[in-house]
């Protein structure tokens, strides 16, 4: 059946588009974009009048936890999330239990995801065996079993020469190397940021320089190498400039930043709420405007969720004894539209960039674009829908969410996939 989305703004970075028209989708393809197109036959109709049309979103760095740790989230449920999100792609991180570090295991990854249905669902191994920092995975069986790029998310890989080797040996096939640039002896037991805020509060800190030496170490070996780099979750100001320098230089280098890194600083960690436990932690004013100034002049190239879920009994616990992380996928649209579309420090399109066109191109993914021929994976988004964030209504498995009660617009009406409705938001009169 065809499907037709009529009247919607239409905003696609990769075509330089940004207008009110129509899309058609035939066969899981678009099939045309921009022009009236009057419904025929048995084709199906969104009326997307007032609605903003985008390509698919891509979440670039997302933790489902199966196999292993399903009473956290699984396959399922964290892809159902990502569609009620407005993703219709996420990246799955390996450190699940047994690792994503082999066929057998990236292949199981896939096909679950392909069998859930909501999101496509890209693998990304891991860089070392058993993330212990110490012996490289097997690079080419990863990259037949469907790995998009390779990652010790979660923990860094400490030794320099094993993360050089991991740039040289992934330079030839154009993967990615995803780092969780993080220096452990200087992060020590630190649970929060190390600032004014940790004294206050009687919690050890994490200082700025445990990711900022990671960082520049990290921009070194690529720059040496000429392998891809990517940075996951930077949240410092000096990493920001960091980026920036590196990017001037030529290195082949892009980063991402969070929704809770440009939204919280250190300052929510009062109260001890745990779902504000996370790593990198929740940094100062100061950082969450460079983390700003960087999506805008464009030395980050992506937002990403790090969609970390936990158990409710896990993280009822004391601040120090709680693990790190907070789930995002259901929030991260509606935290850009209301912190950085509405305000205008982004535009849609440098938003759309950040959050579909830019994770293709990084990860060299079908999607990005609503170029006719291309995967029809739409999201339509009504930008004026203001909602509380309830966890009671949140569609992933976990609620350690930071931002329940927010207020927050531009919320997902649609999510499609290859030419499918795989969410469409509950109305009062369904």
């Amino acid at each position: 059946m065809k499907l037709l989305i009529r009247g919607g703004r239409i905003v696609d970075p990769a075509q330089d588009m940004d207008r009110v028209g129509d899309v058609l989708v035939d066969h899981g393809k678009i099939a045309a974009v921009g022009d009236v197109i009057e419904p025929a036959g048995d084709m199906q109709v969104i009326d997307a009048k007032g609605m903003v049309v985008t390509p698919g979103l891509i979440d670039m760095h997302v933790h489902l936890r199966e196999p292993g740790q399903e009473h956290k989230e699984t396959i399922e449920t964290g892809t159902r999330a990502a569609a009620a999100g407005g993703f219709t792609a996420v990246c799955a991180m390996p450190n699940t239990e047994p690792v994503m570090d082999n066929y057998s295991v990236v292949h199981y990854v896939r096909e679950k995801g392909r069998q859930a249905g909501y999101a496509r669902v890209y693998p990304v191994g891991a860089i070392t065996k058993g993330l212990q920092g110490k012996e490289l995975t097997e690079l080419a069986d990863l990259i037949s079993a469907g790995v998009v790029a390779v990652s010790d998310d979660g923990r860094p890989v400490s030794n320099a020469a094993v993360m050089r080797r991991a740039l040289e040996y992934a330079k030839p096939f154009k993967l990615p190397i995803v780092s969780h640039a993080e220096d452990r002896d200087l992060s020590g037991d630190g649970v929060m940021h190390e600032g004014t805020v940790s004294t206050k509060l009687g919690l050890n800190g994490i200082p700025a320089a445990a990711e900022n030496v990671a960082v520049a170490r990290d921009i070194l070996l690529a720059e040496a190498t000429g392998g891809k780099l990517h940075l996951a979750h930077i949240s410092t100001a000096r990493a920001v400039e960091l980026v920036r320098q590196a990017k001037q230089r030529g290195v082949p280098v892009t980063a991402e930043a969070t929704p809770h890194h440009f939204t919280l600083t250190h300052e929510a960690v009062v109260g001890y709420d745990t779902s504000t436990k996370v790593n990198p932690p929740l940094r100062s004013q100061e950082d969450v405007e460079a983390v700003i100034a960087g999506l805008k002049d464009g030395t980050i190239d992506a937002i990403a969720t790090d969609h970390a879920p936990h158990a409710e009994e896990e993280k009822d616990v004391e601040y120090d004894l709680a693990p790190f992380g907070l789930i995002g996928l259901e929030t991260a649209l509606p935290l850009v539209v209301t912190k950085l579309i509405e305000p205008g420090i982004l535009s849609w399109k440098q938003a759309v960039s950040l959050m579909s066109t830019n994770p293709a191109r990084i990860l060299n993914l079908p999607g990005g674009t609503l170029k006719v021929g291309s995967p029809a994976d739409i999201t339509v988004i009504n930008p004026e829908l203001r909602q509380v964030v309830s966890r009671d209504k949140l569609v992933s498995k976990a609620k350690n969410t930071p931002f329940a009660g927010w207020s927050l617009q531009g919320w997902t009406e649609y999510t499609i996939v290859g030419g499918s409705i795989v969410y469409r938001r509950q109305r009062k009169e369904d």
